[in-house]
């Protein structure tokens, strides 16, 4: 009897049930800051600014109001180093309103020139000055909404004054101010307004001049714009914004700006009232 060429199929094993995929709970996503808490943050931000800073102060060299707020004009768009180098020739020639506002306008725009956009701010020291001589008497007026009033002088340039010469709270937000105040979660607004105004609920009042020159230092020191000095910052533990920045100790060290990197400040001619404020290198300008 021949073989059979049909071989018998083993019996299969039951298939296996496919196990259920393992779905792992998403992360809970960070519980949101409550108003309470950002508050507290950014009042002990305040406080750990002021022991780094214990001299932060206004950087325009000034005199008296007058050149306070001139300087502070003079100091859009350009550097408060650059407005200091400038101005002693500046007010050495017209020391008063009244010089100024008489004064030849070609003249003063040579005498400007160095800190940029030099017509347009001739026209607004010229102006204000003329202003403050035919309707203040010669004398810089000590009220915001005079203030505002003269050529050239928006809410920020009248709180730089209005702080530093006549000791009237204010909040200075000037593009220091605003980045530091967005990175830190005290606002999420760009209008300056809006965030002074926002600022001015979280602070008290007798604390607005002092935490302006603070939040103004630590942007210019070790905040930047470009490359913030995360490993370098003395309050990473209350920033929210960590790690925009260069995070890395030793490469932080070298982004620091003024005496933090071991430089001079701005002020080319700081008040004796300011102790610890290294002096300028000999032969500085």
């Amino acid at each position: 009897m021949a073989e059979s060429n049909v071989t018998t199929a083993k019996p299969q094993k039951a298939t296996a049930k496919p196990k259920k995929a393992t779905v792992k709970p998403a992360a809970r996503p960070a519980k949101p800051e409550s108003r309470l808490a950002m508050v507290r943050r950014a009042r002990r931000i305040n406080r750990e600014l002021a022991e780094v800073y214990p001299y932060a102060h206004p950087e325009l060299d000034f005199r008296n109001p007058f050149e306070l707020l001139v300087a502070t004009v003079l100091s859009a768009q350009t550097t408060d180093l650059r407005v200091n180098q400038t101005t002693p020739a500046l007010f050495a020639k017209y020391p008063t309103p009244e010089d100024l506002a008489g004064a030849n306008p070609e003249e003063v725009e040579e005498l400007i020139r160095p800190t940029g956009f030099f017509r347009a701010k001739t026209k607004s020291i010229m102006g204000l000055a003329a202003a403050l001589r035919d309707d203040f008497g010669g004398e810089v007026p000590g009220r915001l909404d005079d203030l505002v009033k003269l050529p050239g002088v928006g809410r920020k340039t009248a709180f730089v004054v209005l702080g530093n010469a006549f000791g009237v709270p204010g909040i200075t937000v000037d593009t220091h101010f605003m980045r530091l105040a967005r990175r830190w979660r005290w606002t999420e607004s760009d209008d300056p307004v809006k965030i002074e105004a926002e600022v001015a609920t979280i602070f008290p009042k007798s604390d607005w001049t002092m935490l302006s020159h603070r939040v103004i230092f630590h942007g210019r020191r070790i905040c930047h714009a470009r490359k913030p000095a995360c490993g370098a910052c003395p309050i990473t533990h209350l920033c929210p914004a960590y790690g925009e920045g260069e995070t890395d100790p030793e490469k932080a060290r070298k982004l620091l700006k003024y005496e933090k990197g071991g430089y001079p400040g701005q002020r080319l001619n700081p008040p004796p009232d300011y102790p610890g404020l290294p002096a300028p290198p000999l032969g500085a300008a």
